[in-house]
């Protein structure tokens, strides 16, 4: 099996993310004595400087983790809630809209970032804020090297920032309103200083380690942050319904979020694994649910490489998957219907629709005997019959389109520790394309609230206070009931596929973690995309053409509206492992796009 790196592996600690420069701040908090928590916190506030054409801190994280002194994975629910005001009366009946935006101020919900992390510290790890924001705000004021893809993105969106969002222009766009160029460093001194603000006060407010973090907290939500957010929303933006929008989030709204704690969705596999996942208000049961449909099916690999049969399998079981998400998974979903969606029942009886050759159709299923209702824009078929993407970049990920249409934006973490803790979190949100900067703050706001539905009735239907059925889905796996394994991608509706060709590539092959992140990937595009304009392609699928022109022509031969997409390009999965009894610790990290790296000893 080709490689790309080596597969870290050492006892004092392992951190795996999507840029290099948190990989390396992480570790430098495991050397200073911390733990996976506090490093974890260190990485994902530098991915929000280094990144911000992926998350921000206007953005959300969710993460699910366990300690040392107790095995039983935990989710950190860091992502926030639809604004009071957002409602479908004023969406769809006060300003005409079909479905949510996907860019500007009403695709906005309340930012979960910030308090998420600081809660996690402050619960958890150990050390001050000073000690873990310090690399962040360093690289803010200081700059950072930018990649390709932060380039390519500000170009992308360029004109909109011209002429529609000058605060954007003036923080992203060079001095002559060009394009920075990759290599070039880039600074936001706007984010370094509040940063600092948020530090001083929080420190003024005297008290222990803890009472200063949840001054921290206080002082985003109910203090100049908040009062900055709600003023400058108040004035409407052009967003990519083609109109200009003023938000709803308030003030008052940010006050009342949270972070919350909850028993995440936890699933038994063969051979003594289990899978916790996010629940049923999130993307995170479809991983659960592809694995058990799978578990009917021989996963074979011939020298790392996935055969056809494999693919197509996978390919089938995610399209059944996917329309349970579209007619089951939400804030609001049903009582009960969750653990009927994961049961060995209900995936033996779906398995059944699985034929030899790819389904054209949308199939949801009855869990309970229940019967599913699909948005009526799904059930309409809008969007139906390969259109063609209007961004004009593709569905791979990133994928920005020239208003800041945006498709699985995101970053991912994960660490374990010399002492057992382990962490696998997938912040997002607040990309630099979502909404305009924020001029005073020197960031945007999220767009996560795009994902809901303007219809009543449904499990992820748009009402204040709830949450977004959100594509973010880090995973954390256990072996005989110990934390063994944290992994995770960006790339929206792909992540949980993603995952699939990682878990496939590492417990069924025996592939090893790097090379089961090198090992050629897929997905299939043939459901509802949770992103506007929420099209989709029957029995569309996206493969690395090392997959093989034999299996490709296998899987087109059977239906499949295969797209190669070359090489190397699906998925940025990071991974790390500890095995329990020897205590001996692993981490890999994607080679694609060259900016993914693991760090550890």
């Amino acid at each position: 099996m080709f490689t790309t790196r080596p597969e870290l592996a050492g006892t004092h600690g392992m951190v795996a993310s999507t840029h290099w420069l948190a990989s390396a701040a992480g570790m430098a908090v495991l050397e200073d004595d911390g733990n996976a928590f506090d490093a974890a916190v260190a990485a994902g506030f530098v991915l929000q400087v280094v990144e911000p054409h992926l998350n921000g801190p206007g953005g959300e994280v969710p993460a699910l983790f366990a300690t040392a002194a107790d095995p039983r994975p935990r989710a950190l629910c860091g992502q926030g809630q639809a604004p009071a005001g957002a409602t479908i009366a004023h969406y769809r009946d006060e300003l005409g809209l079909e479905l949510v935006p996907g860019t500007g101020f009403l695709a906005t919900t309340v930012p979960g970032a910030w308090d998420g992390w600081l809660t996690l510290l402050r619960d958890h790890g150990t050390k001050s804020l000073r000690e873990v924001l310090g690399y962040a705000i360093g690289y803010a004021r200081g700059g950072y090297p930018i990649v390709g893809r932060i380039s390519d993105t500000i170009g992308m969106v360029r004109g909109m920032f011209a002429e529609h969002w000058p605060s954007s222009a003036n923080t992203w766009l060079t001095a002559s309103g060009g394009v920075p160029v990759p290599g070039s460093v880039l600074r936001n001194p706007a984010l370094a200083d509040t940063w600092e603000r948020l530090l001083a006060e929080s420190e003024a407010a005297g008290g222990d380690r803890e009472a200063q973090l949840d001054a921290a907290r206080h002082a985003w939500s109910q203090g100049f942050v908040a009062e900055a957010v709600e003023k400058f929303v108040r004035t409407p933006h052009r967003d990519n319904s083609g109109r200009d929008h003023a938000g709803v989030l308030t003030a008052q709204d940010m006050a009342e979020f949270e972070t919350t704690y909850a028993e995440p969705l936890e699933v038994d596999l063969p051979g003594g694994w289990s899978l916790a996942k996010f629940g049923i208000w999130s993307q995170g049961p479809v991983l659960a649910q592809q694995l058990r449909l799978l578990d009917g099916f021989d996963v074979s690999y011939v020298d790392g490489v996935p055969t056809a049969d494999t693919v197509h399998a996978a390919l089938e079981s995610a399209k059944l998957s996917f329309a349970d998400r579209e007619a089951w998974y939400g804030d609001s979903a049903a009582e009960g219907v969750l653990d009927d969606l994961v049961s060995r029942e209900y995936a033996a009886h779906r398995r059944d629709l699985i034929g030899a050759t790819a389904s054209r159709e949308l199939r949801p299923g009855h869990p309970g005997g229940r019967a599913p209702q699909l948005p009526a824009f799904v059930a309409e078929e809008r969007g139906v019959g390969g259109a063609a993407d209007p961004s004009g970049v593709g569905i791979g990920e990133p994928t920005v389109g020239s208003d800041g249409e945006t498709r699985g934006d995101t970053v991912h973490i994960d660490v374990v520790d010399r002492w057992g803790n382990m962490i696998s979190a997938t912040p997002s949100g607040g990309w630099l394309q979502s909404s305009p900067t924020i001029p005073e703050l020197g960031f945007c706001l999220g767009s996560r609230a795009q994902m809901f539905w303007l219809e009543e009735g449904l499990p992820n239907s748009l009402a204040p206070g709830k949450r977004p059925r959100i594509t973010l889905s880090p995973s954390l796996a256990l072996r005989d009931g110990q934390p063994a394994l944290a992994f995770g991608t960006p790339g929206g509706d792909q992540q949980d596929q993603w995952q699939l060709c990682f878990w496939l590539a590492h417990v069924h092959a025996g592939l090893n973690l790097q090379e089961a992140i090198d090992a050629p990937a897929w997905h299939s595009t043939a459901f509802p995309r949770s992103f506007y304009p929420r099209e989709w392609e029957p029995a569309g699928a996206q493969v690395e053409s090392r997959i093989g022109a034999e299996a490709i022509a296998d899987l087109r031969a059977r239906g499949h509206r295969v797209e190669d997409t070359g090489p190397w390009s699906l998925g940025r999965l990071s991974a790390v492992s500890r095995d329990p009894e020897s205590g001996l610790l692993k981490a890999a990290a994607n080679p694609r796009g060259a900016q993914g790296y693991a760090a550890g000893r």
